[in-house]
């Protein structure tokens, strides 16, 4: 049940990541611009699996279910993509030059996703830090390192929200950490 579970709200994020982005330019008073700025972010694409794998004991479904929440959510952001609501229309020639133009996403999914459901899962079982710090850190850089880009992150709030995310979370894994060597 978890994992049907995971996998609907993987498939659920994806299509809102991408809906989210849509919103820029759409009339939106809500969404203004910043839509597209955390639209844009990568970082939580790191989390999902993340989080999917910490619902795992053993290591191998938790790498297994990270790989399929990280392609159930491309899918979603796939479909969304070319709906009708993007004013798009599903087509061979549409699901090609999606799969051409997303071919480096999908190809970095096959290592970020396992990667970082087997992170989640060492965490929660081991309470092993360093992949959890890691994604952490990958909130928390994330800003830094696209404003050295031609895409930097253009509204200051979304910037703040991504390193507090980051860490928040830092700091709920250290914290958990601490507490678990003060009880043994």
């Amino acid at each position: 049940m978890i994992v049907a579970l995971a996998l609907v709200l993987s498939a659920a994020f994806g299509a809102g990541d991408q809906y989210l982005g849509s919103l820029t330019g759409s009339g939106h008073v809500w969404a203004a611009g910043w839509s597209s700025d955390i639209s844009l972010l990568s970082a939580p694409w790191l989390v999902l699996p993340f989080v999917a794998g910490a619902t795992q004991r053993e290591p191998r479904r938790a790498a297994l279910l990270g790989l399929a929440c990280t392609y159930a959510a491309l899918l979603g952001y796939a479909l969304m993509t070319l709906s009708p609501v993007e004013h798009a229309h599903l087509t061979v020639a549409t699901i090609r030059g999606f799969l051409i133009s997303e071919r480096n996403v999908l190809v970095g999914g096959v290592v970020t996703g396992p990667l970082f459901g087997w992170f989640g899962q060492q965490w929660q079982t081991k309470r092993a830090v360093a992949g959890a710090l890691v994604t952490a850190a990958a909130l928390c850089l994330e800003p830094p390192a696209r404003r050295a880009t031609i895409d930097p992150i253009r509204y200051r709030d979304v910037w703040l929200a991504e390193v507090a995310a980051g860490l928040a979370l830092a700091a709920a894994v250290l914290v958990g950490r601490h507490s678990r060597h003060s009880q043994a």
